[in-house]
Formats: structure tokens, sequence, C-alpha cells
């Protein structure tokens, strides 16, 4: 169903804070393909316009743009990735948590937010505990965003465990 056909998702601090976080006792670069392989399969089944980044212990693993995502997608990818690297959790996770404290992230002074954009869209990757990387998409609305990556979290870890 593509998104224009629904609702946006929803989600709430709680909502947020009950998916599943990404910590695997390995990941190496053929995992961090595997994983963007799994995003763009979400991606085509949703038929979204998104640009979908796996970024490795600094190191841009896997990037690839469809539908009508492209260069202006970029510091968006970079900004939300930042936000998640710098927070330890998903990036719509740290928007909702200042937004609940009556403090929207984009008031705050002591942030570049060209930098950073605490915006729906990336997920933080842990290997036994140690953050390493992130997943991080862009190009719809952040929930969209959000949702597609935490889809391809879920997937990725499902088939993970059968293996």
């Amino acid at each position: 169903m593509p998104r224009s056909e629904g609702p946006l998702p929803e989600y709430t601090v709680a909502d947020l804070e009950r998916e599943e976080a990404f910590d695997v006792p390995s990941f190496d670069n053929d995992d961090a393909v595997d994983l963007g392989l799994t995003a763009v399969e979400v991606i085509d089944e949703r038929e979204l316009d998104l640009a979908v980044r796996i970024v490795l212990r600094g190191d841009i693993v896997f990037q690839s743009k469809l539908g009508a995502s492209g260069p202006g997608n970029d510091p968006w990818l970079a900004g939300k990735a930042a936000v998640a690297e710098r927070f330890g959790e998903p990036s719509l996770l740290v928007r909702r948590r200042h937004e609940e404290a009556g403090t929207p992230f984009e008031e705050r002074t002591d942030v570049d937010h060209t930098l950073l954009r605490a915006h729906g869209g990336s997920i933080p990757l842990f290997v036994g505990g140690e953050l390493v990387g992130t997943i991080t998409t862009s190009g719809e609305p952040d929930v969209v965003d959000h949702a597609t990556s935490a889809e391809a979290v879920r997937r990725y870890l499902a088939a993970r465990q059968e293996s």
C-alpha cells in the first residue's frame, strides 16, 4: 500500500521505547549490506520515495536512493544519523522526548541544527552494547521514515534469528 493511501503512523515516547533495539553479537559490512537490501525491499513494497543509508564505524557501507529521492536527502540522512549516534537512540525518539518535555529539539541552543536533525528515520546499531552505526531513511514524512527503518530492522533481526 503506498503511503499516500493511508494515514501517517503515530508514535509516542512509550511506543518508541517498546520497539526492539538493534543489538547483535557481530555486524560487519556484509551484514550492513543485508540490512540495506532489507530496507530497499520494504521501501519497494510500500512504494516510497526514500533514500536509505547504513553507516558502520563511520563508513557509509550501503546507500540507495529510490523513487524521487536524491542529493537533497543527503543532509537529512547525515543529520538524523548524527542525532541517533549522539543520543544512542532513534532520532524520532529524541524528537518525541523533547516534545513531551515541552522543549522542542529545534529550540535547543547547544546544538548545531545544520548537523543534528531530530526527525524520524535513523536507528542506532549496536554490537554487544557498543554503538557501531546507524540505519537511516529520508524522503517521506519523518514518521514514515522511522516506520520504514524500524520495519527493516525487525525483518533483518527476525531473519538473523532464523539462520
